[in-house]
């Protein structure tokens, strides 16, 4: 009984030392003004540095759109998880733990896990380099392997791409191999009209011509009046005509759809056919009655 009632004892001391109340409570208000500094410190430094970004779009100096805004959310991202670990650090040494045991174990931890993690390691180093070299930037469409769509997000380790049916795509950064971007340069937009080999060419082409000409000034997006390159191909029914023209970067989907919507309705004005594929039936009389007159020949 002796040793419970010491036991006992221990307890009702611990739990009525006024001291030791007063550490924890110092501990947590102390913890909780770490918090609250926290949220305050990352909503103004955020706030800060958007503003700075915001405010280099009047400077000479300045990058692209795209890669700024790519920069912008890699260094707010970066930002956040500093001030986050400063702060973690702050509440273990108010926990009066060892930090720098910590932080030295935590090294060679770091150590051990990056050979068993090389993939991780791998994915940091290559965002590193598509960042640093401006492979691609937030907002550029491009096609990555079998996935293509916009880029959403440009990280360390991976890079999220939103397809244009809404799927989104998170790519691990090692996993790219290779990389088409069709945002850098100014697209080409490529239009083939077939007509029947019993129209006139040239005539169809003037009508052509008449047409991107009254598009050109229509559509600022054109950097270029399109041209009519020719005859691409005779087909086994048709004579399919080949027009292009330079546009904006990502424009030559809907200019290409404005242009075989213009043509298509000249022609119909102008009564020039565009063949489509027809099936000759015969009843069995009326081959009967063919094959009698062969033979009356």
């Amino acid at each position: 009984m002796s040793v419970f009632n010491d036991m006992w004892e221990g307890i009702v001391h611990y739990v009525t030392d006024s001291e030791m109340w007063q550490r924890f409570a110092g501990h947590i208000v102390t913890i909780v003004f770490i918090i609250i500094g926290t949220v305050i410190a990352v909503k103004i430094g955020r706030t800060v540095l958007r503003k700075l970004f915001h405010g280099r779009k009047y400077s000479r100096l300045r990058l692209s759109e795209k890669r700024e805004t790519t920069l912008e959310k890699l260094i707010l991202n970066m930002f956040t998880y500093v001030v986050y670990f400063v702060s973690l650090v702050m509440i273990l040494v108010e926990l009066s733990v060892d930090v720098k045991g910590l932080i030295a174990g935590a090294g060679i931890a770091g150590l051990a896990i990056g050979f068993g993690a090389q993939n991780l390691v791998k994915d940091i180093i290559t965002g590193f380099f598509i960042i640093f070299e401006d492979q691609f930037s937030v907002g550029d469409y491009v096609r990555i392997g079998a996935f293509e769509g916009y880029v959403e997000e440009v990280g360390l380790r991976t890079t999220k791409i939103t397809s244009w049916t809404g799927e989104v795509h998170i790519l691990p950064n090692s996993s790219i191999n290779e990389v088409t971007n069709f945002s850098i340069n100014n697209s080409v937009a490529v239009v083939d009209i077939s007509i029947a080999y019993e129209e006139d060419i040239s005539t169809a082409e003037s009508v052509i011509e008449h047409v991107i000409g009254e598009m050109t000034s229509q559509h600022p997006e054109m950097v270029r009046p399109p041209e009519i390159l020719g005859v691409q191909m005779l087909g086994s029914s048709d004579v399919v005509i080949r027009i292009i023209s330079e546009v904006l970067p990502m424009e030559h989907w809907r200019v290409a759809r404005e242009m075989r919507k213009a043509i298509k309705d000249r022609f119909d004005k102008e009564g020039i056919e565009i063949p489509y594929p027809r099936i000759v039936t015969y009843k069995r009389d009326d081959m009967d009655k063919i094959e009698q007159e062969i033979k009356n020949r």
